[in-house]
């Protein structure tokens, strides 16, 4: 059945802006080839685009050709700004970008163990209204925010949790009270790092992977034929308490210990290093877990270096072999601060012993987002929810 002609236009409206955001500012001539549309039909979006303040003329182009050059239309990038939260235990991160996704300010700041719920998320919320001044903000269109945790498929809403800070929870609430006009969602950190991986980093040219987050907790995303799955509960990738062997017990359904966190979180690494004789002074604001690794990989080689990072290597295996069996992803992408200390050496590690203990022939991959991934994951979610709401056609 054909489609109705206000259908039609709304599909090329959202063609040509889709095409704009991709290769950025195009000319009539040029948003004609790209489209296969006809000229009328190209004249006709443009004069729709420019009427809802969408797109714009940004300039002209450089073709040598007779006659006055042809107007070069881009979008409005400032039409929308946008904030990015990376949430940890112990502080919050933000970002402040245009339409566009072009960051305008960013800042971090610490929150202590001791502060209570209250003043944690006034310092939160405060530090997103700061960003968003510096960027020249009037107000934030969407913000998308990552945090550690279980996020309720079905409210969208971050699970209540003993093991994470109260203010977590409470800073959603908050944001949305202060800033009424925005769009705030919430996403697991993991997942957020497993699609700027598949969009920007590491896993650019996969649509089935794994990615395993080693930091003070364990998790993995799982993205089979481009999609991000989540689960029915929202418990994808809590691998946290798989089983494994090596421990000393079994985990619970409310304590992970005895399951692989006791095996590769960051104090049974720390515990691990200790154990061959490896020491590191960590770098400003580094997880000790994480300079271990760091030192063992980049420091001095030395026998105790070597022990320490074959031994990781085995027990990041053992939680690896287990994913692959049920999921055969062809590609795990190890990050977190862990992972991104271990590079491609501890990656190499593992998908040797990878290919020792499955038939599943698995790629392992460092992260090559690093420390930002999370954060540019909740950028180009929040990129592409006001993309979704701006560039739908009018009602």
């Amino acid at each position: 059945m054909p489609a109705s002609p206000s259908t039609a236009r709304a599909i090329n409206d959202r063609l040509a802006l889709r095409l704009l955001q991709q290769e950025g500012p195009l000319t009539a001539g040029r948003l004609k080839q790209l489209t296969g549309l006809s000229r009328p039909s190209v004249a006709d979006l443009v004069e729709r685009l420019t009427a809802s303040g969408l797109i714009a003329v940004v300039g002209e182009s450089g073709e040598q050709r007779r006659g006055p050059n042809a107007k070069l239309y881009g979008i409005v990038a400032d039409r929308a700004h946008l904030a990015a939260l990376d949430v940890r235990t112990e502080g919050v991160s933000v970002l402040v970008s245009d339409l566009l996704g072009r960051v305008l300010a960013e800042a971090s700041a610490p929150i202590g163990d001791d502060a209570g719920t209250g003043p944690a998320v006034e310092q939160a919320v405060a530090l997103v209204e700061r960003v968003a001044k510096e960027a020249g903000a009037d107000r934030l269109h969407t913000v998308g925010i990552g945090v550690p945790g279980l996020i309720d498929p079905v409210s969208g809403e971050l699970r209540d949790s003993s093991g994470l800070p109260a203010w977590h929870r409470r800073l959603v609430d908050a944001l949305q009270e202060r800033l009424p006009r925005a769009r705030v969602s919430v996403e697991n950190e993991t997942n957020l790092a497993a699609l700027a991986e598949q969009r920007d980093g590491a896993a650019r040219d996969r649509d089935t992977f794994v990615l395993l987050w080693f930091g003070m907790g364990i998790g993995a995303a799982v993205v089979l034929d481009g999609k991000l799955r989540r689960g029915a509960s929202g418990g994808t990738g809590e691998i946290g308490f798989l089983p494994v062997p090596g421990t000393t017990g079994l985990p619970s359904a409310t304590d992970c210990g005895g399951g692989f966190h006791s095996l590769a979180a960051a104090g049974a690494i720390a515990g691990l290093a200790a154990e061959c004789g490896v020491t590191a002074v960590p770098l400003a604001h580094e997880p000790r877990a994480a300079a271990l690794v760091r030192e063992a990989v980049d420091g001095a080689p030395s026998p105790a270096a070597d022990r320490f990072l074959d031994a990781l290597a085995d027990r990041v295996a053992l939680g690896a072999a287990a994913v692959i069996s049920v999921l055969d992803p062809g590609c795990v992408v190890l990050a977190g601060e862990i992972g991104r200390a271990g590079g491609t050496v501890l990656a190499a590690r593992v998908q040797e012993r990878l290919a020792r203990m499955s038939p599943l022939p698995t790629e392992v991959r460092a992260s090559s987002l690093g420390g930002e991934a999370v954060l540019r994951g909740a950028l180009l979610t929040a990129r592409d929810r006001a993309q979704d709401e701006l560039f739908a056609p009018a009602r």
